[in-house]
């Protein structure tokens, strides 16, 4: 009898983790992790040491995959909620990005290509991209929510024009920012060894944890996305909760910009965040999120974030030459995106179902 219980509880815990959201990604982490721990343990090598300008510094893989993902795992969060309340992803964030990059780089050099010192505060800068990026995230918004235009097509007026638009805000010229203390934004500020764009990442996911926790965001973008229909009729207003998602993902554009400018002070308007927005998507999806909306989990999205950051590492690491980086990248992606999809995790529930109720009946015999 207590050899059959003691399956029993085996068979639940498989059940429950199975279940939980969490799983997937954190799944894809481990087995990153151990393939890289065999094929090459100096991975996971953490130095400490000083820059050129004397400040104190971290360095190693695992430092670069906080620090590149973060652009990502900001964007997560923003994607996460578009998807959830629209049942439909925002495909012009990485354009959004070359717009919102390329204000900040107008207003701190105010028209000139390279400025001795800063024409405006960096603050007013970040805020202007913050304005820019928010008003198209609602004319993605409006389109989707007011229009009934199914996402992807509704932004793809945004993917296509995005970067015209970004080039022509500066007169088709590369800004470059000459002031130091801009960079600290996309490095390092000095005496802290930890990348800025890590710290800046944490920053936000504590806040739209506390927005989720104190707020009823979370709960009435599932209702929308679960069933609209259902949450009118409960006195939610549908196409404000849609509005209020892409608004929301265009504030977490206009940070990734300040990132992405900030890491080189200047802006190339046809490379700044290529493809990003297929990561983001890819972020939400790994997390085990409906792509067609409803429930979420938003660390979930943001451990999906890192691991394809963790991915795009290790496949450099392995010298995967950058033309053939997307195809090996697809593959592994396709793989992990089937394992966390809902019908799968289903499937690998009622598997841990049946091994419980096997138990059952063999202990009622």
């Amino acid at each position: 009898m207590q050899k059959n219980t003691s399956k029993s509880s085996v068979a639940n815990v498989f059940s429950g983790i199975f279940r939980n959201q969490l799983f997937i990604p954190i799944a894809a982490l481990l087995l990153l992790a151990l393939f890289n721990f065999i094929m090459d343990p100096s991975f996971f090598a953490i130095s400490f040491g000083h820059n050129n300008a004397g400040n104190p510094v971290l360095s190693g893989r695992l430092i670069t995959i906080l620090d590149n993902g973060s652009e990502l795992a900001i964007l997560a969060i923003g994607m996460t909620l578009v998807t959830a309340a629209s049942g439909g992803q925002d495909i012009s964030v990485g354009a959004a990005i070359a717009i919102a990059g390329s204000v900040i780089l107008r207003v701190l050099c105010g028209g000139q290509v390279s400025p001795e010192h800063l024409q405006a505060p960096i603050i007013v800068g970040f805020l202007a991209a913050c304005i820019v990026a928010m008003l198209f995230g609602a004319f993605n918004g409006v389109l989707v929510a007011y229009f009934k235009i199914q996402p992807m097509v509704a932004t793809l007026i945004l993917y296509t024009a995005g970067r015209s638009i970004a080039s022509w805000i500066n007169n088709s010229q590369l800004p470059i920012v000459n002031e130091p203390k801009f960079g600290y934004f996309g490095g390092l500020i000095p005496g802290i060894p930890i990348p800025t764009p890590f710290l800046i990442a944490v920053l936000c996911m504590i806040v739209i944890a506390l927005v989720l926790k104190f707020t009823n965001l979370g709960l009435y973008t599932q209702a929308v996305g679960i069933n609209e229909s259902s949450s009118k009729l409960n006195g939610l207003n549908p196409k404000f909760i849609k509005l209020l998602s892409f608004i929301i993902l265009g504030l977490c554009v206009a940070v990734a910009a300040l990132i992405k400018v900030s890491r080189v002070s200047t802006i190339n308007y046809s490379v700044v965040a290529k493809d990003i927005e297929m990561d983001a998507i890819l972020a939400v999806a790994l997390g085990g999120n409906a792509l067609s909306g409803g429930k979420f989990s938003m660390p979930a999205s943001i451990i999906g974030a890192y691991v394809i950051q963790f991915l795009t590492t290790t496949l450099y690491k392995f010298n995967v030459r950058a033309d053939a980086l997307p195809a090996y990248k697809a593959a592994v992606i396709i793989l992990l995106v089937v394992l966390s999809a809902p019908v799968v995790r289903d499937k690998l529930s009622s598997l841990g179902k049946k091994l419980k109720s096997g138990t059952r009946v063999k202990e009622v015999g």
